[in-house]
């Protein structure tokens, strides 16, 4: 029987019962000379040279191959069956949860589709391209962390990892799956919710006309449905919940709901809250939260960017709450839609951000390699409660020249399309250093001193102004926006030969909370702040300044971490 890697299904909040998973082990082959096309790779025969274990990169143990040598290009193949029945009257589509870069599929040798972008998802109606019995699918991927017009996070654009840059990702690293729907279905829906009226609004595009229905659910018990005969297009539908059961930091209350048009059933799931900013005080229902926040980047030991399971994924967030966070910063990573749905049932808070390491925003062209799959994103984790803020670059360092300007604009359109697409978030324009508009002006401070990092922030109550960690004059504090110090700690605790993290390591578990106490009390005792993000949850390779290893084992009493963290902060009184 073959093995099925990651059989859970990918994306929760979209949901058809007939779907195949197409994980498992495939043909591989490393094309160096990107000739793959010209030997006819896309055809049934020849037989690429390895195997591999997708949705595990190349470069994992995982995957069987474990080559962490640079991969211009790279082939996968494999051959599936589908039955009449299967087929049928469907439309069947091809789903890939992620490909990084550039991907191109061929289906039985025909050319089906392209896509651009390593961290969205991206499908194709391949219908056309098959038949009952065996076919065979052809994936080919291109990818260079050194070409400066792809945006590569935290992968190493050297040979080794160093610092804070790490083992690379070529090519698949989520599910590859097909879904079977009838030619009149669902093809998308976004959640509204309210929770002053108490309602929730639906706006759903429909392909075909056909009777729709939908019934919501909490807790099995009925909360509303919707009855329209012959609907098409898009249409909107609001309804008022028989009960309001708020979603909240550590409460991932959430509402389910059945959507039937025609013969196509959609089970999704949506929650009940509200992010507002109120002066400098981040407000969620109605109340002043304090981000309790840590810094998440996504990466596993032996899967690189792939969780090895879905225990994994669960396993982070429970780790980081019983630490005392009530959220994360996914960080420099696209996190798939399995993590953030276990942040949606488990009430943790993320923001979503973009992977802009590696892409020079000095060139202008540089916008085209953002904000189609930024886009892309934002339409696909919209509906995502726990996604709290989005945040599409992260250190954009301003040098003082023409071509900063150049790159004001270019992060001034991506905030501006990221509001346009989603108004009921906030959004941070470029995390730390320096801002050109944004909604919350956060800072990044790896100050090692609680007493000079305490100093620092004092006077924002007082003078409405504070000093600034980094230079930057594209937008200094404006005494009225909330202040979050989005990063900060990253001390190094039992570091290794060639380990890397911020100024002096501490030398004991005790100096270490000792530190960590001062560091995050500064924050939290402080009236004129709204939250903060302590940098990191884990190791990551070479990069030792996690409160637990890379394999997740705890490097410090957590016990003393969680009550460090749950004191209640001056803002929230």
């Amino acid at each position: 029987m073959e093995t099925i890697f990651r059989s859970e299904h990918p994306n929760p909040q979209f949901i058809r019962e007939n779907w195949i998973n197409l994980n498992g082990v495939w043909q591989f082959e490393v094309d160096s000379g990107r000739s793959g096309k010209a030997k006819g790779y896309m055809k049934e025969e020849p037989v690429l040279a390895d195997t591999i274990c997708v949705p595990f990169c190349p470069e994992s143990k995982r995957s069987g191959l474990e080559y962490k040598d640079f991969m211009r290009a790279v082939w996968y193949k494999r051959h599936f069956s589908l039955s009449e029945q299967q087929i049928g009257d469907n439309i069947v589509e091809l789903h890939i949860g992620a490909c990084d870069y550039s991907t191109e599929i061929w289906m039985n040798g025909l050319f089906v589709g392209s896509h651009r972008g390593g961290y969205s998802s991206f499908s194709f109606d391949i219908t056309a391209f098959i038949h009952p019995g065996e076919n065979t699918i052809a994936i080919y991927a291109e990818d260079d962390t050194r070409d400066p017009m792809i945006p590569s996070g935290k992968q190493s654009h050297e040979y080794n990892s160093f610092g804070c840059f790490y083992t690379r990702t070529t090519g698949i690293w989520q599910t590859v799956w097909l879904e079977f729907m009838p030619k009149s279905r669902i093809e998308t829906v976004r959640f509204y919710p309210d929770i002053q009226q108490g309602t929730i609004t639906l706006t759903i595009q429909f392909c075909g006309t056909e009777d729709f229905s939908a019934e919501i659910l909490y807790k099995g018990n009925p909360m509303g449905n919707i009855s329209c005969s012959a609907c098409y297009g898009r249409r909107t539908f609001t309804v008022r919940l028989k009960e309001a059961h708020l979603w909240e930091p550590g409460c991932g209350r959430l509402y389910d709901i059945i959507m039937r048009f025609g013969k196509d059933e959609v089970r999704s799931y949506f929650g009940l809250r509200e992010i507002t900013l109120q002066g400098r005080k981040f407000m969620l229902n109605g109340t002043s939260v304090f981000q309790r926040l840590v810094l998440d980047q996504g990466f596993y030991p032996d899967g690189i960017y792939t969780a090895p399971d879905d225990k994994a994924l669960k396993r982070d967030i429970e780790i980081s709450m019983q630490a005392g966070f009530n959220g994360a910063r996914l960080h420099e990573k696209v996190f798939e839609p399995r993590f953030l749905y276990h942040c949606d049932q488990m009430g943790y808070l993320v923001w979503g951000e973009y992977p802009n390491w590696g892409l020079d925003h000095s060139k202008k062209e540089a916008i085209y390699s953002i904000l189609p799959e930024w886009t892309e994103i934002l339409e696909r984790d919209f509906n995502h409660p726990a996604i709290i803020g989005w945040c599409p670059f992260n250190e954009t360092w301003d040098c003082g020249t023409p071509i900063s300007r150049q790159q004001d604009d270019l992060i001034r359109m991506v905030y501006r399309q990221t509001k346009a697409l989603d108004p009921t978030r906030p959004c941070i324009d470029t995390s730390g250093v320096s801002h050109v508009e944004t909604d919350i002006h956060d800072v990044h401070d790896y100050d090692q001193n609680p007493q000079s990092f305490a100093a620092r922030y004092r006077p924002i109550g007082e003078t409405g102004a504070f000093e600034e960690p980094h230079y930057g004059d594209r937008q200094k504090y404006d005494g009225k926006k909330p202040v979050f110090v989005s990063e900060y700690g990253g001390t190094g605790l039992s570091l290794h030969s060639g380990s890397w993290s911020y100024g002096s390591a501490a030398k004991s578990c005790a100096e270490f909370n000792e530190r960590y106490r001062g560091l995050t009390h500064a924050l939290l005792e402080n009236p004129e702040i709204c939250g903060m993000c302590y940098t990191q949850l884990y190791d990551v390779e070479q990069e030792q300044n996690g409160l637990y290893t890379y394999d997740r084992e705890p490097k410090t009493d957590i016990t003393e971490i969680y009550r460090i963290n749950t004191k209640k902060a001056a803002i929230e009184e």
